[in-house]
């Protein structure tokens, strides 16, 4: 019998969990100030779905249990070209930009903490990634998830535009010397 997630209701499988940051928050009330702890994770399932969740409670384990139900219900599917992204790509959240570029293979994740842990869940293997502006870890995450949303393979344009993949690829041109000796 097939299980299923309860969080997103789909068919059961192994996901790649990642804590990005853990810390300690407090509210401060009449009686003093009330400790809680905030985790941020990165769930995605290697094969181009990621997603991104924080929660906050009194324990570490029930925080990143929030975090990840959280995660699971907000995967989104990325374009991705082999172990790469297809083209270059920047996204920007709050105060974060990150800018995500293709790699050749074996180049490997070039990119901080908190990137390489979303391009790792969303199966990618060769990027190079810069970050800028704010380095807040939930932000700096966040951003790169709306990079990878921007992503668009070939195919993808084409299908939108109602043309063929051949319209969109360049065609190589003839120099004048070489229409002259042919005919």
């Amino acid at each position: 019998m097939e299980t299923r997630d309860t969080a997103t209701g789909l068919p059961e499988q192994e996901l790649i969990e990642r804590v990005i940051n853990i810390k300690r928050v407090s509210k401060v009330v009449k009686g003093g100030k009330r400790m809680k702890l905030q985790a941020v994770v990165v769930v995605g399932d290697g094969e181009g779905r990621v997603g991104l969740g924080h929660g906050k409670a009194q324990e570490v384990v029930a925080a990143v249990r929030k975090a990840t139900g959280r995660a699971k219900k907000d995967m989104v599917r990325i374009a991705t070209k082999g172990r790469t992204v297809p083209h270059e790509t920047a996204g920007k959240y709050v105060a974060s930009k990150v800018l995500v570029r293709p790699a050749s293979e074996g180049t490997g994740l070039i990119a901080c903490p908190q990137v390489r842990a979303v391009l790792e869940a969303a199966g990618l293997r060769d990027a190079l990634s810069k970050s800028l502006g704010s380095r807040n870890p939930y932000n700096t995450a966040m951003a790169t998830i709306v990079a990878l949303r921007k992503l668009r393979t070939i195919d993808m344009v084409a299908a939108v535009r109602n043309k063929p993949v051949g319209h969109f690829v360049e065609r190589p041109r003839y120099s004048e010397a070489a229409e002259s000796h042919a005919g």
